[in-house]
């Protein structure tokens, strides 16, 4: 009797699993496209011309920041209407020199004599702001010519609060993190057509400036947090795919320190803003669904290789073989440009196994208070 129902119990932690691991990686989109579909939410109003503030929080920056002042300074826009606030968070490389040089005019630089963080430095430019519209910006990434003006069009609709931009990787057309990377914004497109997506990019995002609120300290997501107090305040997020910010992929080591603090910065949300799981949050199933769930899915792995460890029935130990293969082809992901389709299925187990394994390191951050607030 005991062994049957240790038999059972397995049974049902691995179709739990099962049923976790498909929802979070097809249900959810699944349900989201036919949403997308029936509601097609539109921007109703395009056009608008609005005074702008573009502000970036920037630290140690002096290799890229000269080449981002030059790509700021050509945006196609009207620069009547364009300021640029260069808030320096105690840089202590060659970076306030730099904005020295470039302050006057249109842009405005903000030295901090000591570091504060990310957060800190967002709030002492959001304050310093005079534009209608904030647009946020990071100092590594390349924007297009018209991406500004591309954001501020959305705003002339009046439900729409903030819009996100989109981030173009060099690697998307590989596989592996460029496939995940695509898959991702595909979703965001489809939450965005839906409703609200559930965050911004980071590279480039614009908030109606009535609609901020101040970052508590230490925030790592300013991406997610103010995007979600915009919906918060009935006011749609939105996808704008046209506003483009360019970027290249970082190798696997600095992709998975980005990822850890990602998923720590979504750990850190439940705890700066219990009302996110409440219905204070007009999003809280996309919010669920999407951030929350993803941090659940190695728990989930987990459970499913070791409950079908003790599954005798074919069933289980196909689907132990299956796992267990998909996890070696790992192993062979250096050498996928000799191994064609085999190298992709290799390229992309490995992707899996770092997203999953930072989601995990995610949580032993957290729960130590470990904290990567600054990631260039």
């Amino acid at each position: 009797m005991g062994l049957g129902r240790g038999a059972s119990s397995m049974r049902v932690v691995f179709w739990a699993a099962v049923l976790l691991v498909a929802y979070t990686y097809a249900g959810y989109p699944l349900w989201l496209y036919i949403r997308s579909r029936r509601r097609g939410g539109v921007v109703r109003a395009r056009g608008a011309r609005l005074p702008v503030s573009i502000v970036m929080a920037v630290r140690n920056e002096e290799k890229s920041l000269g080449a981002k002042l030059r790509n700021l300074l050509d945006q196609d826009y009207p620069p009547q209407m364009c300021e640029i606030i260069v808030v320096s968070d105690g840089s202590s490389d060659g970076t306030n020199e730099i904005l020295a040089a470039h302050a006057g005019g249109r842009v405005r630089a903000l030295p901090l004599p000591q570091p504060q963080g990310k957060a800190a430095a967002l709030n002492r430019g959001m304050a310093a702001a005079r534009g209608d519209i904030v647009v946020f910006t990071d100092a590594r990434q390349r924007i297009g010519a018209g991406a500004v003006g591309q954001l501020v069009d959305n705003f002339a609709d009046p439900s729409v609060g903030a819009v996100s931009g989109e981030l173009i990787l060099g690697s998307e057309a590989g596989w592996g993190l460029g496939l995940y990377w695509r898959w991702e914004k595909q979703i965001r497109q489809w939450e965005s057509a839906a409703a609200s997506t559930i965050g911004a990019t980071g590279a480039l995002y614009a908030v109606r400036r009535t609609l901020l609120t101040p970052l508590p300290q230490g925030t790592i997501l300013d991406d997610v947090y103010l995007p979600l107090q915009v919906a918060r305040q009935g006011k749609r997020v939105c996808f704008e795919p046209a506003a483009r910010a360019y970027d290249e992929l970082g190798d696997a080591k600095h992709e998975f320190r980005r990822k850890v603090r990602t998923l720590t910065g979504n750990y850190q949300l439940l705890q700066l803003a219990p009302w996110l799981l409440t219905r204070a949050n007009p999003v809280r199933f996309e919010f669920v669904s999407h951030k929350l769930l993803r941090l659940l899915i190695p728990l989930a792995l987990a459970a499913l290789l070791i409950s079908a460890l003790f599954l005798p029935q074919p069933l289980y130990r196909l689907a132990l073989g299956l796992q267990c293969g998909f996890y070696g082809l790992a192993a062979l992901a250096g050498y996928r440009d000799r191994l064609s389709w085999v190298g992709r299925l290799a390229d992309m187990s490995r992707s899996f196994l770092l997203l999953n394994t930072a989601a995990a390191v995610a949580f032993f951050y957290f729960v130590t208070g470990r904290r990567a607030v600054w990631i260039r």
